[in-house]
């Protein structure tokens, strides 16, 4: 179904957690952008020879080194998502109700999604919610981005919820790809705030692109209590 980097034979830099000074991607790879966020990450996109046309692959880094990395298809689905730091792998489940369609956004407006995901030890998530453009745009750093509404929900397999989050984030229709922005996300037990919204679009040949060092909001305390 797809095309998936080992990760016993990913390079060092990517598996390292002291985040290098210039990052390395894999062989057979090539990045295009580097986004630094207002949450001390930065991510850098790439895409991978071998893999399917409008596969698209994402790295982040934190101050403590490489923290997610995973691959959307051409409809921006989640095929595989590698949690680095939980140590867990989920890819997309197979035949969803409803799948998440980057296109039908754009066309309409309004996408709603109901999918599963399933972990490399077999555990079944479902996800359910929607995506809504709010008819703004904003330009950060030179790069002019549609804003949308969000609201999702992740469901155990007996149906109860795991967790929720709403908020707004961004889309950039060259790309076609998601960007994060601000949202509150609410377990059983807790509720917090974040912000990831980008700074920075950086460029090949520019500096700080693939760089290893986030930029923006290093050292500043995540607001999180209980509702």
């Amino acid at each position: 179904m797809r095309f998936v980097i080992p990760l016993l034979l990913l390079p060092a830099p990517l598996m390292a957690q002291d985040a290098p000074r210039q990052f390395s991607l894999p062989p057979g790879c090539t990045a295009y952008l580097t986004v630094q966020a207002t949450s001390c990450t930065l991510s850098h996109h790439f895409t991978c020879d071998g893999d399917p046309v409008g596969w698209q692959r994402r790295v982040d880094l934190d101050e403590g080194g490489v923290s997610y990395f995973g691959a959307i298809d051409a409809e921006t689905q989640w095929v595989e998502s590698v949690h680095v730091l939980a140590g867990t792998t989920e890819s997309l489940g197979p035949n969803p109700a409803d799948p998440a369609s980057f296109s039908g956004l754009v066309a309409t407006g309004v996408d709603t999604y109901d999918f599963t995901t399933v972990t490399s030890d077999g555990i079944v998530t479902r996800f359910v919610g929607q995506d809504r453009l709010t008819g703004r745009t904003v330009t950060i750093d030179g790069v002019t981005l549609s804003e949308t509404d969000f609201a999702i929900r992740a469901l155990a397999p007996d149906g109860s919820e795991m967790w929720r989050s709403a908020g707004q984030e961004y889309i950039s229709r060259d790309y076609v790809m998601f960007l994060s922005g601000r949202s509150q996300i609410n377990t059983p037990g807790e509720s917090w705030d974040s912000n990831d919204t980008p700074v920075e679009f950086v460029f090949p040949g520019e500096p700080g692109f693939l760089t290893g060092s986030p930029n923006h909001g290093c050292g500043a305390v995540l607001s999180k209590g209980v509702p």
